[in-house]
């Protein structure tokens, strides 16, 4: 199991890194907020240990940042802020547990192996494809063959729910509800509106289209067979 240790005391992380290693666990170990959320998005870890003041970034910034993010990453807080409001600020962000400094090493253990015994949730993908279209969610950008298209906020939530239900007849009314949260309006034409400027940047300028209309019943994206 890999951990991600975020502590910007060197003496305290020593201790602790070296602790975890004789109790079999990997870790890796940052010092700063900044560098801990961008570790978190890019790299992989079963569990995170995280101070909350730390320099480029506090703790509690990396937290929402990474919830926001949908990352389900578990986390214990360890600092020395041991007000309740501070324990409750700290797990109202998304923290999974907090526990405060000074303390004794084998509850930290047990803390963590509470944790690794939680069922995993499912991760949702960060890239997600049909045939040579790559939507990014973390950054919100597309690419077709490699070149980037430039989308409007409505035009990528729309192009996202179709390419999450590839070669699924999406209709009309399940768009409205998911997309702009309408419920059924029968007179509205914004749907086809979107789709039509979706087809124009995703479609046009590329040689096979992705975007169908099923006739009476919606749309679809899919890749040629």
């Amino acid at each position: 199991m890999k951990i991600l240790l975020v502590e910007d005391d060197a003496k305290s992380a020593k201790y602790i890194r070296k602790g975890l290693i004789e109790n079999g666990y990997t870790v890796d170990w940052v010092e700063d907020g900044r560098e801990a959320l961008t570790y978190c998005l890019y790299n992989k870890a079963d569990i995170a240990i995280v101070d909350r003041m730390l320099p480029g970034m506090d703790g509690l910034s990396v937290v929402k940042a990474l919830r926001a993010a949908d990352r389900e990453l578990p986390i214990i807080f360890l600092t020395a802020l041991s007000d309740v409001n501070d324990r409750v600020e700290g797990l109202m962000v998304g923290g999974d547990d907090y526990m405060v400094k000074p303390f004794h090493f084998s509850e930290l253990l047990a803390r963590i192996t509470v944790l690794s015994r939680r069922p995993k949730q499912a991760t949702q993908e960060t890239v997600i494809q049909v045939h040579d279209l790559q939507l990014d969610l973390l950054s919100r950008t597309a690419k077709r063959q490699g070149q980037r298209i430039e989308l409007l906020n409505k035009e990528f939530a729309l192009l996202h729910f179709l390419m999450d239900n590839p070669d699924r007849v999406i209709s009309r009314t399940m768009i409205l509800e998911k997309v702009w949260d309408f419920a059924f309006d029968p007179g509205s034409t914004i749907v086809e509106t979107h789709i039509s400027k979706l087809r124009q940047k995703v479609d046009k300028p590329f040689d096979t289209a992705l975007i169908h209309t099923i006739r009476n019943m919606g749309y679809t994206i899919r890749a040629p067979r």
